[in-house]
């Protein structure tokens, strides 16, 4: 049985001209076509479709999703067990995240404090004091440690969540520059580079570039970080930390 890219779109919930492009680009060419030459997809094609649309729901760009399913030595199933890891993965986080943030609206709504600890849980795993933790255990920076103590024990319950919102449309945007293939030491992720510092000075410590560095190569080696900024694309973390680096080369000089 075959389809029209009418009723492919329709299935897969993606316009008809996202089919056209994926055909144009070779990710995926109908199997067939009508008499009159319009496009035909069949039951191979729509699993092709199924696996392109996981992929870029994970955040894969076309190009690495196009070089994933025609790897001839890759295994169907293979792909089912990886994406079902991925996917598992990021539905456990946004679980906990979705938990944490209903919590702090019934606190909110039943006038409770927080705790400390339950403060921290709108970030899921990550608490956004580590970043001062860290830069104490590495660098001996007593001063930033104690000063983002200071300005944490100020933040109401609606400064962590601007926070989380800040930390949240700071990495759509980054997802979205990798996606567009735009290289670390280009301006536009030096310019996301940059922002990220000005982030850390603005909420926990100030961050010279010095430190910006060591932070960016922290995010790679600690997998805690590095587990953190993947999440949100493979490969983040890394691209992060080569913008930093390109970043702060461009201050310097």
């Amino acid at each position: 049985m075959s389809y029209s890219v009418g009723q492919v779109a329709a299935f897969a919930g993606v316009t008809v001209r996202t089919l056209h492009h994926y055909d144009e680009i070779g990710l995926l060419v109908p199997g067939g076509r009508s008499h009159a030459g319009h496009r035909r997809y069949d039951d191979a094609d729509l699993d092709r479709l199924q696996q392109i649309l996981f992929y870029r729901e994970l955040g894969f760009p076309l190009e690495e999703v196009a070089a994933l399913l025609d790897d001839p030595e890759a295994d169907p199933r293979a792909h089912l067990r990886r994406q079902h890891e991925l996917l598992t993965a990021r539905i456990e986080k946004l679980r906990k995240m979705a938990a944490a943030v209903e919590h702090a609206m019934e606190a909110r709504k039943m006038g409770i404090d927080l705790t400390p600890e339950e403060r921290f849980e709108v970030f899921g795993d990550k608490d956004p004091e580590q970043y001062a933790e860290e830069a104490e255990a590495r660098w001996g920076g007593t001063e930033a440690y104690a000063e983002s103590q200071r300005r944490a024990a100020r933040y109401t319950k609606d400064d962590w969540k601007r926070i989380q919102a800040e930390v949240g449309a700071w990495g759509e945007r980054y997802t979205d520059l990798m996606a567009a293939g735009e290289p670390p030491a280009g301006e536009a992720a030096m310019d996301m580079a940059e922002e990220h510092r000005r982030h850390i000075g603005r909420w926990y410590f100030a961050c010279p570039y010095g430190m910006h560095r060591s932070l960016g190569e922290m995010y790679v080696s600690d997998e805690r970080f590095k587990a953190f900024y993947d999440a949100m694309r493979p490969g983040l973390a890394e691209h992060l930390r080569d913008a930093i680096l390109a970043n702060a080369a461009r201050h310097d000089s």
